[in-house]
């Protein structure tokens, strides 16, 4: 399989605005996805978490994917969230991605009942060998209740059409060990990016591949000055950009970062839409602080 562009650096992960019966707002997504373009991102997180990917219909996550395309023109690679229940359902939405223009799915272990590691290996190898993308590997045990060991990311880093992996980012304290554990699983050069906000800095500063990044969907030129300070093997000015949004990771600590984004993106001007139900939109109080926050800090 050729090499993927988009795969290192900034993921940025927009909300996917839609209405109270679940059909996306063209217009909306349209003017979140113009201003990660126009940032230079390396690639957008298109129904993600923070996408409520598990919240559309097949239609509408195939429509978003249409849209987006349209919206980015090829510009900057999508990366898109294919997660379901069944192994034949992933294998679907990735056959329906990829046709509407995807560069690659991520796919996480969404389960009701609990899956085992063989499961989930299984899992990914149908995707792979059936969904005609390639893959990123999607590990976000906050959401899927699954936590992916080094050894298995390394067995599925070696199967054919897994390409990367986006994992949650240790603590600060641990990101030294815990980026190096999973080096140390995969083959050489494989790339191993992180997400939540508020670790992913070190992460990166570590070794990491990529920033995926929820922050990113709304502050891209914030989120990508980090990223290349990184790069650029300045750690100083990227951990001092980093504190200073501290105020925004305890936000989305607090809030989730999910409910917070929402709120932010009808501050900001960008669209009005509510997370879909049974997730509420955060209170009123809640959302003037938020304003509040975001006056105080850095953020483009």
């Amino acid at each position: 399989m050729p090499a993927l562009s988009g795969l290192s650096g900034l993921s940025a992960f927009p909300i996917t605005p839609s209405d109270a019966d679940g059909l996306v707002d063209a217009g909306a997504l349209q003017r979140l996805l113009e201003p990660l373009v126009a940032a230079g991102v390396d690639s957008i997180g298109l129904l993600g978490s923070t996408g409520t990917y598990a919240y559309l219909s097949r239609d509408e996550r195939r429509r978003a994917v249409a849209i987006a395309r349209e919206a980015v023109g090829g510009r900057v690679p999508l990366l898109v969230g294919i997660g379901a229940l069944r192994t034949d359902e992933a294998i679907r939405l990735a056959q329906d991605a990829r046709a509407a223009g995807a560069d690659a799915g991520l796919l996480a272990p969404v389960s009701y009942t609990p899956l085992t590691e063989a499961e989930v290996e299984a899992h990914f190898a149908a995707v792979a060998e059936a969904g005609g993308l390639p893959l990123v590997l999607y590990d976000n045990p906050a959401t899927t209740h699954f936590r992916f060991t080094p050894a298995l990311i390394g067995r599925l880093a070696r199967r054919p059409g897994i390409v990367a992996a986006k994992c949650a980012a240790p603590a600060p304290a641990d990101a030294a060990a815990g980026v190096a554990a999973l080096q140390a699983a995969v083959p050489a050069g494989f790339p191993l990016g992180f997400s939540g906000d508020w670790n992913a800095t070190e992460a990166l500063i570590a070794g990491g591949t990529a920033r995926y990044s929820v922050a990113g969907g709304l502050f891209p030129r914030t989120c990508r000055a980090i990223v290349r300070a990184v790069e650029a093997g300045d750690t100083d000015r990227a951990r001092t950009l980093n504190a200073e949004l501290e105020p925004l990771w305890t936000l989305f600590r607090t809030h989730s970062s999910l409910r917070v984004v929402y709120a932010l993106a009808d501050i900001l001007g960008l669209c009005r839409a509510e997370p879909p139900r049974p997730i509420r939109p955060l209170p009123p109080e809640v959302v003037a602080e938020i304003a509040a926050t975001v006056r105080r800090i850095p953020l483009s």
